[in-house]
C-alpha cells in the first residue's frame, strides 16, 4: 500500500513512518525542507525511494499546500496519514496563529485528496484528548470520558487565552475533518458515479510520552511539549525546588503505542474505517513520574526533587475516568508500561544529549 504521511519529521511521525516501514509499507513524506528529509533517508539507509520519498511542504496552512505531493508520485496513493500540526507558541492571534491553520491545514489536504488523488480510500488524522476533555470542569471525578464527549469550547472561549486556543484548534480541526467527509460519504452511497470519497479515522491522545529519534531532533531544546517534563526533571530544573510540579493532564500513552496505533488502522480498515479513538494507556501523576527516574536512573538521584518533596500528586477531590476499551477490542491492542515509556524515554534523552555534546 502507498501512504502519504504528513509531517514527516514529527515526534508521532517518526515512530508512524518507522512502523509503517518495518511492516513493508511504500511511504511519501511530507517535510518542510530537503535538510530534513536528508536526516530521515540517512536514518535508513538500506530503504530505496520505491519504499520511502519525500515531498516537500512549506506551509501546510497554504490551501494548496499538498497539490504536488498528492500528483507527483507513482504508483497513486491508497492512504494519507496526517500527523502534522501549524501549531506553535508564537501567538499574538487566535484566530490567525491557532484556529485557521489547524482547520485549514486540515480541510485543504481533504480539497487536496478529492481533487488529486482519487485512488486514497483511508485517512487517518492524529486529533487530540484536547479535542474529548471538558476542561471547564476540572478533575470532574464523577465522569468517565470515551469518543462521544467532545470539548464544549466556544469560539468566544478559544479567543480568551492561548490553552484554550490551542484545544479549540484541536477541537474545531478535527470537527471540520468529520463534517468534510460525511457529505462525501453521503455523495457516494446515492450516486452510481465514482466520486471521490475516503474514510476516516482519528485518533485522540492526551500526554504522549516515549523515546525520541535523533536524526528528528536538532536540540532538546525542541522536544515535543509532553516529553518536556522529563526532560527539566533529569536536567535539574526542579531539584532545588520546594515542590514536585503539578500536572497539566493525568492521562498518557507511549507514542510507539500511539503510532502503531495509526498503522494499525490501515491494516484493519474494516474495523477502524470512520471511527474516533480514544488513545490512553491510563493514569500518572508527576510524583510517580519522579519516583520512577529515581529508581530506574540511580546515576540521576541528584538532579531530582528531594524524596521528601510535596506535590506533584493526584488532585484530592479525584479524578475522571477513561474509557479505553474501544481501541483495545477493535484494533487489538495492548499498552506499555509507564515504568518502561518513562525508562526508555530517559534513556533515549540521554542519548540524544551526548550525541549532541549538550
Amino acid at each position: 500500500m502507498r501512504v502519504l504521511l504528513t509531517g514527516g519529521s514529527g515526534f508521532i511521525a517518526a515512530h508512524v513512518l518507522d512502523y509503517l516501514i518495518q511492516r513493508g509499507f511504500s511511504v511519501v513524506t511530507t517535510v518542510r525542507s530537503s535538510a530534513k528529509a536528508d536526516k530521515i533517508r540517512a536514518a535508513y539507509p538500506t530503504v530505496g525511494t520505491d519504499r520511502l520519498d519525500f515531498a516537500i511542504v512549506e506551509d501546510i496552512a497554504r490551501e494548496d499546500a499538498f497539490d504536488d505531493a498528492l500528483t507527483s508520485f507513482t504508483p497513486p496513493f491508497e492512504a494519507v496519514i496526517h500527523t502534522a500540526s501549524p501549531f506553535h507558541f508564537n501567538v499574538t492571534d487566535v484566530q490567525r496563529d491557532l484556529l485557521d491553520p489547524a482547520i485549514k491545514g486540515t480541510t485543504g489536504l481533504f480539497r487536496s485528496i478529492i481533487k488529486n488523488a482519487p485512488t486514497v480510500k483511508h485517512v487517518v488524522i492524529t486529533s487530540s484528548f484536547a479535542s474529548i476533555v471538558n476542561p471547564f470542569k476540572g478533575s470532574w471525578p464523577e465522569h468517565t470520558y470515551t469518543e462521544e464527549d467532545w470539548n464544549p469550547v466556544t469560539l468566544q472561549q478559544a479567543s480568551e487565552s492561548i490553552p484554550n486556543g490551542y484545544r479549540a484548534s484541536k477541537t474545531f480541526a478535527e470537527r471540520a475533518a468529520w463534517e468534510f467527509v460525511q457529505p462525501q460519504q453521503q455523495q457516494k452511497k446515492v450516486s452510481s458515479s465514482p466520486a471521490s470519497s475516503f474514510s476516516l479515522t482519528t485518533f485522540c491522545p492526551p500526554m504522549v510520552f516515549g523515546p525520541v529519534m535523533s536524526h528528528n531532533l536538532s536540540s532538546l531544546d525542541n522536544l515535543n511539549t509532553s516529553n518536556q517534563i522529563i526532560r527539566d526533571l533529569i536536567q535539574g530544573k526542579y531539584k532545588d525546588d520546594k515542590m514536585i510540579p503539578e500536572n497539566a493532564t493525568f492521562t498518557w500513552v507511549d507514542v510507539r503505542d500511539l503510532a502503531l496505533c495509526h498503522v494499525l488502522a490501515l491494516e484493519k480498515p474494516d474495523e477502524a474505517a470512520n471511527q474516533r479513538f480514544l488513545v490512553a494507556a491510563g493514569y500518572f501523576c508527576n510524583r510517580e513520574l519522579v519516583e520512577i527516574i529515581r529508581k530506574e536512573h540511580n546515576g540521576l538521584r541528584d538532579q531530582l526533587p528531594a524524596e521528601s518533596s510535596p506535590g506533584g500528586g493526584y488532585p484530592e477531590a479525584g479524578l475522571y475516568k477513561i474509557d479505553n476499551s474501544k481501541v483495545t477490542k477493535m484494533l487489538g491492542f495492548s499498552w506499555r508500561k509507564f515504568v518502561d515509556t518513562v525508562t526508555d524515554t530517559v534513556d533515549s534523552l540521554q542519548k540524544v544529549s551526548n550525541i549532541m555534546g549538550s
